[in-house]
């Protein structure tokens, strides 16, 4: 726990699991207000980047992972806990620090493309996996796991998180999911009890509401309680936008970007597009009322003023920032927040003041629109394993693979790194003691993770994604209509589809 207080001391964004995938995925998106931009420079020179040739001897032939600077550090505890689950104690690891962004990215396309046999595995975003799988780039693991392995993995991971790893026309499975993270809803206790609410009465760990409901509760605080917003999230023109906070929102109205969940991963220029359709529209007009109230022009009516217009200029720090200095009631952001606001001991927010709840939501779920809309959404971030097919070391990675899918493993990972496993039932058995902060809040995490939405990640999400954001942001802002924005964000889309 020293460790970590000690790297969110240096940033807080070498720990924001979620955003490493929303926010430092898709290597050529780089839209406007990624505050990424500027962490990136910290991130890519205080890591380690792999060689990039194979410098191995045979005396130093270890099986090499590409990972984060906390699983480096973490990295005898893991290799004991892969040992215990199996691994042979002849084959050795060695975890390769590197940068995220464009830097992984390219570094591994660099290294696939070059036929390079090191590193043997790469730590890849669930954000772009898909990608490299349809250029078939990666080690098919349904050829190579053990079927009681794929079963585990099947049956018990997160199947958001699986599909992020599997071949959409095939379904074989080419990436084995490492950890996966999802965003809740962090809001003041204190605040909330103080303006008459009973959130363990009314079970809100576990129990979405209503936005109606929230917005509600949350103006109704905000005006009691006379701090500066009621509520943050991120709402700027990036790639957290159309990956992350306008996903999942659309996703709790019924709505969808390209119709049934079945469709996120394609077939490209096969699946309608969907984004000019009531679901969605009535998406940027709650948040127009959230930012402007429900009287201001293209705004939802019932649903109350919340915050101010702001949150179109915030990212995930600049969410986090007001509340925990104690200036705002709710928060949508990610496990990351919790540890980075209570981690210190002058902070202004303690873990007594602290609860967090699953995203609201419009509709029931399965009264959307389309399959697997409706109900409390949240979006899906996370990084797999892979296998690179030019490693002469390929067999001994497929038993390193088999190893991390291991209970115990994932125990290790979430204690010693801070990561949510993939196995949903792995974070609910977690000892509250061991996790840091996070350990008050494992029933509401344990239901965000089965209510997750992934991105709708094709070889052409690249270029969507910016364009989603600035048609989105223009109508947050009432630079256009919702109907209007969402008209040209479908045509545009469907110029890519089609092309």
């Amino acid at each position: 726990m020293e460790r970590r207080r000690f790297l969110l001391g240096v940033g807080s964004a070498s720990l924001v699991a979620g955003c490493s995938s929303t926010l430092l995925d898709d290597g050529e998106d780089k839209p406007a207000g990624d505050r990424r931009q500027t962490e990136t420079t910290t991130e890519e020179t205080t890591s380690t980047p792999t060689a990039t040739e194979d410098d191995r001897t045979p005396e130093s032939a270890a099986v090499r992972i590409i990972a984060d600077q906390e699983f480096k550090d973490a990295e005898k505890a893991i290799a004991n806990a892969l040992y215990d689950a199996g691994l042979s104690e002849d084959i050795d690891i060695e975890f390769e620090t590197m940068g995220f962004t464009g830097l992984r990215k390219s570094t591994y396309i660099s290294a696939l493309d070059a036929g390079r046999a090191d590193p043997d595995i790469f730590m890849m975003d669930s954000g772009w996996t898909i990608p490299f799988i349809l250029r078939d780039q990666l080690v098919n693991l349904s050829e190579e796991l053990s079927q009681d392995t794929l079963d585990y993995v099947r049956n018990d991971y997160l199947d958001s998180a699986v599909q992020t790893a599997s071949d959409p026309e095939t379904g074989d499975l080419y990436g084995l999911p490492l950890f996966t993270d999802y965003p809740v809803m962090h809001y003041r206790k204190d605040l909330v009890e103080e303006a008459g609410y009973d959130p363990e009465g009314e079970n809100w760990a576990t129990e979405a509401m209503t936005w109606q409901r929230f917005s509600e509760i949350a103006a109704d605080v905000w005006e009691q309680s006379g701090v500066e917003y009621g509520f943050t999230t991120q709402a700027d023109e990036y790639i957290g936008l159309s990956c992350c906070t306008f996903n999942e929102t659309i996703t709790s109205w019924g709505g969808a970007y390209f119709g049934d969940h079945d469709n996120l991963s394609g077939p490209v220029g096969d699946r309608p597009v969907t984004v000019n359709e009531e679901p969605v529209h009535s998406t940027i007009k709650m948040m127009r009322s959230f930012a402007e109230g429900p009287d201001a022009e293209n705004a939802l009516d019932g649903y109350q003023q919340v915050t101010t217009e702001d949150i179109f200029e915030f990212v995930e720090e600049d969410a986090r920032g007001p509340f925990a200095s104690g200036d705002a009631v709710f928060m949508r952001n990610w496990p990351y927040a919790i540890e980075a606001t209570v981690g210190y001991d002058d902070s202004q927010v303690t873990p007594e003041m602290y609860g967090t709840m699953p995203l609201p939501y419009a509709v029931e779920e399965g009264q959307g629109n389309y399959e697997g809309t409706g109900g409390s959404s949240h979006a899906l971030g996370g990084w797999h394993l892979t296998i690179n097919p030019h490693s002469d070391r390929k067999d001994d990675a497929v038993q390193v693979l088999e190893a991390f899918a291991n209970e115990d493993v994932m125990h290790t990972i979430l204690e010693e790194v801070g990561n949510l496993p993939p196995d949903p039932a792995v974070t609910e058995q977690a000892n509250p003691d061991n996790v840091g902060a996070i350990g008050n809040h494992l029933d509401t995490l344990a239901v965000a993770a089965e209510n997750t939405v992934a991105r709708p990640v094709t070889a052409i999400w690249s270029d969507q994604s910016p364009i989603i954001a600035e048609e989105v942001h223009a109508a947050y802002r009432n630079e256009k209509s919702p109907e209007r924005a969402m008209s040209d964000l479908e045509e545009r889309l469907l110029e890519i589809e089609n092309g």
